[in-house]
């Protein structure tokens, strides 16, 4: 799957773009030209030399809280998607071979959290359970959860009538074994598609968090309350808010983009990409051929 992601210019592009913005969550604290917390009297500075993007109303240097703060929102966004994976998938798939008991409890569970408004929900968490970002992304994470659980549920259904299934389940082979040999084969493709867009949904909900300033405690920078802090200065700073605003919305819409590339390559037009790729280069080979054929005859005419 990934050299087919690969081959679609879209696909190229969205890995490009998430594998930069994960460099910059992991080398972020390390190559930030300044310390993201140190003040100075050069408060609302025009990008300069020393301060390529500035600095913000207490002097610090914008590019290095744009830079340490990335942490936060990449940390956030995969707790996110990995916890609604964990949460969603895996009952979802194991609804279907477990009885009507455990898939009517799921189905209602599901039904429950779907209900449940996640960004107001996770609010009331945090301030239940103190002002951190881990506790609000992993209820997030729960409540995003019945996203998966009906997409590995349909396609464990589509795949659960099989003959080469119900063969298994008739030699005696165990749920266990199933899954793993024949079912998750054909889940993971949507699977993945659902959590490359819950990766997006969680940059979101980290910037919101942020921006609304639930989660990380100031003066820790985020993205998020970046781009807050700047909207209090646009008179001085009018184009401050864009940054932040930009990464937030090029790293969700890589996302995206990576969702749809997933899609197009996977199942029937994932085959189909192929069938049409090998076809064009039968013809371009054959042309080839032919162009070569005609050039000897005439050479030897």
């Amino acid at each position: 799957m990934v050299r087919r992601v690969l081959s679609l210019t879209s696909g190229r592009i969205a890995l490009v773009i998430l594998t930069v913005t994960t460099l910059l969550a992991v080398l972020g604290p390390v190559i930030a030209p300044h310390n993201p917390l140190a003040t100075s009297p050069d408060t609302l500075a025009d990008a300069s030399g020393s301060h390529w993007l500035g600095t913000d109303y207490l002097g610090r240097d914008v590019l290095s809280r744009l830079l340490d703060g990335s942490r936060v929102s990449v940390l956030g966004s995969l707790e996110v998607a990995l916890t609604a994976l964990g949460v969603g998938a895996i009952p979802g798939i194991l609804s279907v071979y477990l009885g009507r008991v455990f898939e009517w409890i799921t189905l209602r569970l599901t039904d429950t959290l779907v209900a449940l408004p996640f960004l107001l929900f996770a609010v009331a968490v945090v301030a239940l359970l103190g002002n951190g970002i881990t506790q609000a992304m992993l209820v997030t994470g729960v409540l995003v959860s019945p996203l998966f659980y009906r997409v590995a549920r349909a396609a464990t259904l589509a795949v659960a009538r099989s003959p080469y299934v119900e063969a298994a389940l008739i030699s005696g082979a165990s749920i266990g074994w199933i899954v793993r040999r024949h079912v998750w084969v054909k889940v993971l493709p949507p699977i993945a598609v659902a959590l490359a867009q819950t990766v997006g949904v969680g940059f979101v909900i980290v910037s919101s968090l942020t921006f609304l300033g639930i989660g990380v405690q100031p003066p820790a920078p985020t993205w998020g309350g970046l781009l807050a802090s700047d909207l209090g200065y646009l008179t001085q700073k009018p184009w401050a808010p864009l940054t932040p605003a930009l990464l937030i919305m090029i790293t969700v819409w890589a996302c995206n983009l990576l969702a749809d590339a997933i899609r197009d390559v996977s199942g029937e037009a994932g085959r189909a990409l192929v069938n049409s790729r090998k076809a064009r280069a039968h013809r371009l080979a054959g042309t080839g051929s032919a162009a070569d054929s005609a050039h000897v005859h005439t050479e030897g005419a």
